[in-house]
């Protein structure tokens, strides 16, 4: 005689039968519990929606619902058009007398990297202008930046010195030397921090494609102006730091 059997049922969807917990929450829990013992590591991509109802056995927007509670949390950040990952691990920015990228990143230990986005010589507007000491239009060197760690977008920069005092300094970054590297090869052979004021925004759409943060994260936004040895303004900067992967912390 055959004896019929129930279906088969995994133990995610026998996770999903405690009574009186909507099932998003419980999706969430169930998500929570695998981010926690590394089952999904940081940066892991998470299955698709469609993956992850059929999983549960419940809808789509059962689990998106669950999604969004996650990222509200920072356990998961949701990058338009690529899915959903497991949030990394926050980046501490120290902010100190003698702030470098690389030297940054290394600290964490990953490795630094970055993509050019623009280098040119600008005029100086009013603002430009005013930080570092020049007139209005004068000759300006501009580098912006998108900074990695481990290929992971955590910074977009812009930098502006003044072109009449470093003649070779838009050849020199144009050949691929770091900042440091390029202002040493003009005769700078040290610069420190001397100003950092810090912001918040939210990010544009560019900004977020770029960075693949969501637009309803806020940017934290550093001004920063750097000197020479006599104290004679070197170069004005602006960060935009994602605040799903980076703190800004201040070191005496």
């Amino acid at each position: 005689m055959n004896v019929s059997r129930p279906p088969h049922k995994d133990a995610a969807q026998d996770a999903l039968r405690e009574p009186g917990v909507s099932l998003w929450r419980q999706i969430t829990r169930a998500l929570e519990d695998e981010i926690a013992a590394g089952t999904l590591a940081p940066g892991a991509r998470l299955p698709t929606e469609a993956q992850m109802a059929a999983r549960f056995t419940v809808n789509r927007h059962t689990v998106r619902r669950a999604l969004e509670e996650l990222q509200r949390g920072g356990l998961v950040r949701v990058e338009q058009g690529r899915g959903s990952f497991v949030a990394e691990d926050v980046l501490d920015y120290a902010v100190s007398s003698r702030t470098r990228f690389s030297e940054w990143i290394r600290r964490h230990n990953k490795e630094p990297s970055g993509t050019l986005l623009a280098l040119r010589e600008v005029p100086a507007d009013h603002t430009v202008a005013a930080e570092l000491g020049l007139r209005t239009g004068a000759r300006t060197v501009m580098l912006e930046r998108l900074g990695l760690a481990d290929d992971r977008p955590v910074s977009i920069s812009q930098h502006w010195f003044p072109a009449a005092r470093f003649p070779g300094l838009l050849q020199g970054l144009q050949n691929g030397g770091g900042i440091s590297d390029a202002l040493a090869a003009c005769g700078l052979a040290d610069y420190r921090r001397q100003t950092t004021r810090v912001s918040a925004r939210l990010p544009s759409a560019q900004e977020a494609t770029l960075l693949r943060m969501p637009r309803n994260r806020p940017l934290l936004i550093t001004e920063n102006i750097n000197v020479d040895p006599q104290g004679v303004v070197v170069e004005y900067g602006i960060g935009r730091y994602p605040t799903p992967r980076v703190q800004i912390v201040f070191e005496p």
